[in-house]
């Protein structure tokens, strides 16, 4: 499941350092993702996979530099066994665990809240270009029981990838308010280059100040927005 690890990171989870593990597979064909090698299928299979007791071993060793873990893909609930691996991190290194997860698994996702202490959940554009932007891979109805489940725990984000054409400032005011009141809102900024359709990969991001006037629009709703660029 895990295909590559990533020994510290400042960034992957707000306000603590932590490791960032890879998990290979999507079930989302998101034509912006910038992990093609863990989605498709010919470059996935170059990719070597690490045990779980490898994984753990390794993080034993790094506590002390890192409390805490991100699970991020890919998409890890794609694996069933996602959730037992997520136990065995908790259960036998202490680390604080946050799961990235683009919410189609809402059983799995609701299994894994016993063990992990933050969930960031994309929720890639407004309702009507769902299909567009997953390649039409996405239950919307399961974003939703997600974002649901989500609004359980004490730390969590819900994130939004400004992608020129998919995510239009008008699009991000429809996600507010289908959202509601979340605990947290990120706005991240689209990166070009290496993407899973090479259509995208020249496409040229919003400027920043777009995306600080989109968060001001939304903070308006009460909302705490951030913005990644």
């Amino acid at each position: 499941m895990i295909r590559s690890i990533f020994g510290t990171s400042l960034i992957e989870y707000p306000g603590r350092i932590c490791a960032v593990l890879f998990s290979g597979g999507c079930n989302l064909a998101c034509p912006f993702c910038h992990n093609p090698e863990l989605v498709l299928p010919d470059l996935l299979d170059r990719q070597f996979s690490i045990s779980d007791d490898e994984v753990l071993e390794s993080l034993q060793k790094r506590k002390g530099f890192i409390d805490a873990v991100t699970v991020t893909g890919g998409e890890p609930l794609l694996h069933p066994d996602t959730v037992d691996f997520i136990a065995r991190i908790k259960t036998e290194t202490g680390l604080m665990v946050k799961l990235d997860t683009n919410g189609t698994y809402p059983d799995r996702l609701r299994e894994c809240l016993p063990y992990v202490d933050y969930v960031a959940m994309d929720f890639k554009t407004s309702p009507a270009k769902y299909p567009s932007a997953t390649g039409g891979g996405a239950v919307f109805e399961d974003v939703m029981e997600s974002l649901d489940i989500i609004r359980t725990m004490d730390d969590y984000e819900i994130r939004t990838t400004m992608v020129p054409e998919l995510v239009t400032p008008e699009d991000v005011l429809e996600i507010a308010a289908v959202l509601g009141p979340v605990k947290r809102f990120v706005l991240q900024q689209f990166r070009p280059g290496k993407t899973l359709s090479r259509s995208m990969a020249d496409l040229k991001p919003y400027p920043a100040i777009l995306l600080e006037d989109a968060a001001d629009e939304i903070r308006k709703t009460a909302l705490e927005v951030v913005v990644r660029v």
